[in-house]
C-alpha cells in the first residue's frame, strides 16, 4: 500500500488532480487565445515600448508558465484537505479565468484600458493563490512566483501601451 500512497494520496488521486489542473489551464490558455491576433490591424497600429519583447517571445514564455501552473496548483491541492482544499480550487479557477479574460478584454474589446483593469485584477488574483500556496507547500507557491512575475511585467507593459495610446496621446 505504501508503494501506491504518496503524500497520503493514491496514485490515481494524484493522476487525476493533475489531469484536473493540466485540463483548467489548458483550458484558460485556449479560451484565451480565440481572441489574440498579434498581426491585427488594430494591434499592428499601437504605440509599443521599445522594450516589448517580440511576439514570438510570448509564446515561447506562456507555455512553461502555464505547465508550471499545472504543476504547481496541482501539488497544493493534493497537499490541501477540507475548506483549504475548497478555497483553493476556488483560488485557482478564479485565477485562470482572469487569465483567460485578459486577453479579451485587451485584443477581443481592442481596449488596451480594459486590458490594464484585467491585469491588475490578476496580478491581485496571482498575490491571493501564492499566499493560499505558500500556506500549503512552498515548492508550490515557488513554482508559481514566474508566472507572477511575468504577469507584473505584462502589467508594466500593458500600462505603457495603454499610455501611449490614449485618447488624445501623441504617438510615435
Amino acid at each position: 500500500m505504501n508503494r501506491v500512497r504518496r503524500q497520503g494520496r493514491s496514485a490515481a488521486t494524484r493522476w487525476k488532480t493533475y489531469g484536473a489542473t493540466t485540463a483548467a489551464v489548458t483550458t484558460a490558455a485556449v479560451l484565451g487565445a480565440t481572441a489574440v491576433d498579434a498581426d491585427d490591424g488594430w494591434y499592428r497600429s499601437l504605440s509599443k515600448p521599445p522594450w516589448q519583447p517580440p511576439s514570438w517571445a510570448f509564446g515561447a514564455v506562456w507555455t512553461p508558465l502555464y505547465a508550471s501552473i499545472a504543476w504547481a496548483t496541482g501539488r497544493a491541492l493534493l497537499r490541501a484537505r477540507g475548506a483549504e482544499r475548497r478555497a483553493l480550487a476556488a483560488s485557482v479557477g478564479t485565477n485562470l479565468a482572469l487569465n483567460a479574460a485578459w486577453n479579451h478584454l485587451f485584443f477581443g474589446l481592442r481596449s488596451p484600458s480594459a486590458g490594464v483593469a484585467g491585469t491588475v485584477l490578476l496580478d491581485a488574483s496571482n498575490a491571493e493563490l501564492l499566499r493560499r500556496a505558500a500556506r500549503i507547500d512552498t515548492a508550490a507557491a515557488l513554482a508559481l512566483l514566474p508566472y507572477a512575475a511575468w504577469c507584473g511585467f505584462a502589467t508594466a507593459l500593458n500600462i505603457d501601451i495603454a499610455v501611449r495610446n490614449r485618447p488624445g496621446a501623441a504617438t510615435g
